[in-house]
């Protein structure tokens, strides 16, 4: 063997041990999981649960930080150019593929490197029960009747439900005004209060009042109906095919430490697959449905594709047009 043949098989042999070694010694810290909404919300209830079973399988503490603004890209900007050791992973959304063509701040997503797929939430249209809207169809004739007079209640630009209001807008064929809150949270507190008569959130985030008959539900913008409102009827079963909602994955920035990525990729994917955690889940009205790495990956980028024509038709694409 000659002298660099040597060399090259020493340095691979060295590198092959640097890594299993971060590996075996990750985490050397407690983990922090950026959920870049507001405390209360649904995907901060979900990311809590997941930090929680995550911290079981680390074996190391996983804390939620909550860091709203700017529809999530802030705190995903700091994430991306921030710390790559692996302790640090945060949360993209359906919201965050929008957001890259609407805010020229936001990060993209080949600034991540997708570690799982959590799952779908389908958005909902809601009104509020003394509008006496029961159904799209209430709706759409209200709506024309007043043009921009409603006002829905969503999130930030760019954001999920705010893609999910616009969307719903162009299928509907009506107007109504699209008024911007920090979060889903806020969002149900703004249509619980009267500011607005419609709100675009997840099924989890209004169920418990449209039991109680303070909220109708409208209609489901998913493939199919809700299990926890297995009452309300899909969008396309209305006769408006769409089917649009809350896409929720978890990354670490692209060029975080390899080896220590993997550990928590595969913490994370145990705890999604964990049989308690799916109960606690579901009974909380949330759909699991877990991805690796790979599958994940490839499942983003496809959506990233199949959104960019939708978002361009809503005019939503203000930046990075392709």
């Amino acid at each position: 063997m000659s002298l660099k043949s040597i060399v090259v098989a020493a340095l691979s042999a060295l590198t092959l041990s640097v890594s299993g070694a971060v590996a075996a010694d990750f985490p050397t810290k407690p983990v922090s999981l950026v959920v870049p909404w507001p405390a209360g919300g649904g995907s901060d209830i979900l990311m809590r649960m997941i930090a929680q079973k995550t911290s079981e399988k680390l074996g190391q503490s996983v804390v939620v930080v909550n860091q709203p603004g700017a529809g999530g890209s802030l705190a995903l900007r700091e994430v991306a150019d921030g710390d790559k050791s692996g302790h640090t992973f945060s949360m993209i959304a359906t919201g965050f593929i929008a957001e890259q063509y609407g805010n020229p701040n936001a990060p993209t997503l080949d600034q991540f490197k997708v570690l799982a797929f959590v799952g779908t939430d389908p958005a909902i249209m809601a009104a509020r029960a003394d509008t006496g809207l029961k159904t799209l169809d209430d709706l759409v004739r209200k709506a024309k009747e007043d043009p921009g007079k409603l006002r829905n209640a969503n999130d930030q630009p760019g954001g999920t439900s705010y893609v999910a209001a616009s969307l719903m807008k162009l299928k509907l064929g009506i107007d109504y005004t699209l008024v911007p809150y920090a979060g889903s949270a806020p969002v149900v507190q703004a249509i619980l209060a009267g500011e607005t008569q419609l709100a675009t959130p997840s099924v989890t985030d209004l169920i418990a009042q449209h039991e109680a008959g303070e909220i109708n539900i409208l209609a489901v913008a998913g493939a199919e109906r809700h299990f926890l409102a297995p009452d309300v009827p899909t969008f396309t079963e209305a006769g408006y095919p769409l089917v649009t909602g809350t896409v929720r994955a978890l990354v670490v920035p692209a060029d975080a430490d390899p080896a220590a990525a993997e550990v928590l990729g595969k913490a994370i994917v145990d705890a999604l697959n964990d049989e308690s955690f799916n109960k606690t889940a579901r009974d909380a009205g949330f759909t699991i449905t877990p991805m690796g790495s790979e599958e994940a990956t490839a499942f983003m980028e496809n959506l990233d594709k199949e959104m960019y024509p939708v978002l361009l038709e809503a005019g939503l694409v203000k930046v990075r047009q392709k």
